[in-house]
């Protein structure tokens, strides 16, 4: 093999020979790709299509022993790495120019012990993988609400899903997790065991180490009321009202979206989303204000399965799309905030483009904000300001629409962010990762100074270990 040519993690460039790749390769039970190889496009590809980058190696990894060995050969050599799991983010954090990405993809087991509702599960897999097994026994935990997002970057981050008002987030749901950390050991990380690498792994483990699996605590979960009410962009102060008040007060069975969008044959609408988790008859009183208070344009709540619902979303954001992303948290949304987004609302720049509220609340807001590195503990929305496309020609358009959307949201949102909505640190600056861990961030800042001295994994929404 001829030699490569690698970024190194001070932005350097090095040379590697082939044989040395080739050791590397026949330590590993996976398999490494390189550019040219026939599924190398595929492989480097991730979910947002307005990441283009090229990676000189990736190791498809199969199992938590090639991680390790992917970890000991990059701090051998100096490597820039980074870690993909489902890919499913709107930053481009997973895939490197020039580097190592260490491709935890195909490690897709699952075992679910019913008994002890307890699934444990390795990081390559994404929700709707896990959702599939975890549903044949009648369980569940939260886990996002698109089935191609993958499960180890969505926890990693905090984790919201149709399931967290009654269940908490994904991190929340986590009883242990199996880590590589930057020196290459293999640990185990839960309430016994480095207890303080848990708290920090649950909403800021991107930083701390490669998680390879989890154990989840599961819940039971049978057929759910939900779906999505469409009103017409005419009513949509109405509905974004009557969105807030509903969600303000509403049970911990119940979680809601709303979402400003174009349905698909091109009617501006807004959309607002809800699923009970609780008895259907018990739901179908309690969901009755969202859908009652105007005549809508479909209604699509119904009984179905949980597995159907986690496709909701599917559709409106399939892989591929260029997507950007700008996001703050809101608590309410007040009449000026609302006059604003149906401001926005009427200038989407494309007929992929959204403004989506995500809500957090009931067991969520129940956990201390130090008792995990996320730090969010109060009902709120994640706002997303989120404009895609379908055509390159038109990126910088949706870009000038969602920072100019986002900027003027700004008197109406707290000074804080979902860490795995954040799109991009080094374009918004370290302040924003400090506005996502909040008062947590100095904790973390020392943890990763003790776990991740030489700041290896600088991959992801990057915190500085502490001087």
């Amino acid at each position: 093999m001829a030699e490569r040519r690698f970024v190194t993690t001070t932005g350097s460039e090095k040379a590697l020979d082939g044989l040395v790749l080739d050791k590397l390769g026949g330590r590993l039970r996976g398999a490494l790709v390189h550019p040219g190889d026939p599924d190398y496009d595929r492989v480097r590809k991730v979910w947002n299509g307005m990441v283009d980058k090229r990676p000189t190696l990736i190791a498809r990894c199969a199992g938590a022993a090639d991680v390790v060995e992917c970890v000991r050969f990059a701090r051998e050599h100096d490597l820039l790495v980074s870690v993909r799991g489902g890919g499913h983010n709107y930053a481009d954090k997973s895939v490197c120019d020039g580097g190592l990405m260490i491709d935890l993809q195909p490690m897709k087991g699952l075992r679910v012990d019913p008994s002890r509702r307890i699934a444990s599960a390795q990081a390559g897999l994404r929700l709707g993988e896990f959702d599939r097994e975890t549903q044949a026994f009648g369980l569940a935990t939260t886990l996002g609400v698109n089935t191609d997002t993958g499960i180890a970057g969505l926890t990693l981050g905090g984790g919201y899903g149709w399931l967290c008002g009654k269940h908490g987030l994904a991190c929340d749901n986590v009883l242990s997790v199996d880590v590589v950390t930057a020196d290459g050991r293999l640990v185990t990380a839960s309430a016994d065991e480095n207890a303080d690498l848990f708290w920090g792994m649950r909403g800021a483990g991107a930083n701390l180490g490669i998680a390879t699996s989890f154990d989840y605590r599961l819940h039971p979960v049978g057929l759910v009321l939900g779906g999505l009410v469409l009103y017409p962009l005419t009513h949509g102060r109405h509905a974004l009202r009557a969105f807030d008040d509903f969600s303000s007060t509403a049970p911990d069975e119940v979680s809601t979206a709303g979402l400003l969008l174009t349905t698909p044959d091109g009617t501006p609408a807004v959309g607002l989303g809800a699923c009970y988790c609780g008895p259907i008859a018990d739901g179908e009183r309690v969901l009755k204000p969202l859908r009652t208070f105007a005549p809508p344009l479909a209604d699509l709540i119904a009984p179905q399965p949980y597995t159907q619902i986690q496709t909701l979303f599917d559709e409106a954001w399939p892989p591929g799309r260029l997507y950007y992303n700008k996001s703050s948290v809101v608590r309410r949304l007040s009449e000026a905030a609302i006059e604003l987004l149906m401001t926005y609302a009427h200038a989407m720049p494309t007929p992929e483009s959204a403004i989506a509220l995500q809500q957090a609340h009931g067991a969520v807001s129940r956990v201390g904000p130090a008792e995990t590195a996320f730090p969010h503990r109060y009902d709120h929305f994640s706002l997303y300001v989120h404009p895609g496309t379908d055509d390159p020609a038109q990126a910088q358009k949706i870009v000038r629409w969602g920072r100019e959307c986002w900027d003027a949201l700004q008197p109406f949102v707290e000074r804080a962010v979902y860490i795995n909505a954040l799109e991009d640190a080094l374009e918004e600056g370290e302040g924003r990762v400090r506005e996502a861990y909040g008062p947590n961030y100095e904790r973390l800042a020392a943890l990763k100074q003790k776990y991740d001295p030489s700041n290896f994994f600088t991959a992801n929404q990057n915190i500085k270990p502490a001087a």
